[in-house]
């Protein structure tokens, strides 16, 4: 049986405080039309962007085939100056590549030490800071970072979810994206924050034949408007054209709780992580009783982190 398949609400014209009031503490994706972003959205040209965003070095993903694949790395890192990149990502096939003439790029840009320094294109990106306004949908001290993201057409990037809340604003192009909700996890065959199912409008139901039991959200994303996805929602998105988006993300969390050493906003909160260190040692210990035994124990265990630790709220 097929899971089932959703749109994302879309609204026109919400101002701050009905987001901030009635519509973010539903924790559910909305699609927001009619913001003011500022003239990125018609400025914004392949022209534009290569002549204002320079030479500038840029860290890379090229990928020989459209749905890249987090777990496997189909894709290779590589640098470009900034207004190839622009150049080559709007082309279908291309005169110089790297891997193939009609390779993909996808740009997620870095501060400047990625290692130290979140991603924020005002700074990395100074002469771009006056053409975009950031919706004002969260208070200025939980802002963490803004992410400038360029996709080559068909790109496909996979499913996974970030532990902030975000907006992603769709300056240029289109976009098509798929969402999947936290209490579905149990269905996309995790490896840590990605989904194994690469193909979700085709899945191999045979290798994974519960992704068919998890609900689909959908929307499609053009020039201007802005997806809120809240923290922990999985998305999949496919660029349908040559696009230049923004993401902008913010702590919904007090900031303690929040990994330190995260530049990307997609570690685990601290105590998540805690509880999952404690959780393998606890699988250690039952590995030394006899396999009957092993079995009830844990089946107990799982019945006492149901009790204890899932969400009586229906969504």
């Amino acid at each position: 049986m097929a899971g089932q398949h959703l749109p994302v609400t879309r609204l026109e014209g919400v101002s701050r405080e009905q987001f901030m009031q009635h519509l973010y503490p539903q924790r559910k994706p909305l699609v927001l039309e009619g913001i003011d972003l500022g003239p990125c959205a018609s400025k914004w040209t392949v022209d534009y962007l290569s002549q204002v965003g320079g030479k500038k070095e840029v860290k890379i993903h090229v990928a020989a085939v459209a749905q890249m694949d987090f777990i496997s790395k189909n894709f290779v890192y590589r640098t470009l100056p900034f207004d190839q990149l622009v150049q080559r990502a709007a082309e279908e096939k291309h005169k110089e590549f790297f891997v193939s003439e009609d390779e993909k790029y996808y740009l997620r840009s870095l501060g400047e030490d990625p290692r130290k320094d979140v991603a924020d294109i005002r700074k990395q990106f100074p002469l771009l800071k006056e053409d975009i306004k950031f919706p004002e949908f969260f208070k200025e001290e939980q802002f963490f970072s803004s992410v400038f993201r360029i996709s080559s057409p068909g790109l496909q990037l996979w499913t996974h979810y970030d532990v902030m809340d975000n907006l992603l604003i769709q300056v240029t192009g289109k976009k098509r994206v798929v969402l999947f909700s936290p209490r579905d996890a149990q269905y996309l065959y995790l490896k840590g924050t990605k989904s194994e199912v690469l193909n979700i409008d085709n899945p191999d139901l045979a290798k994974y034949p519960l992704f068919s039991k998890a609900r689909r959200y959908e929307c499609s994303l053009e020039a201007g408007d802005v997806l809120f996805i809240p923290a922990l929602w999985f998305h999949n998105v496919i660029s349908e054209e040559f696009g230049v988006g923004v993401n902008i993300f913010w702590k919904h969390l007090p900031s303690e709780c929040y990994d330190k050493t995260d530049t990307y906003g997609n570690k685990d909160p601290t105590a998540a992580s805690r509880a999952a260190q404690i959780l393998d040692r606890a699988l250690k210990t039952l590995a030394e009783l006899p396999e009957e035994y092993r079995d009830f124990y844990a089946r107990r265990m799982v019945l006492h982190i149901q009790d204890k630790a899932y969400s009586k709220n229906s969504e």
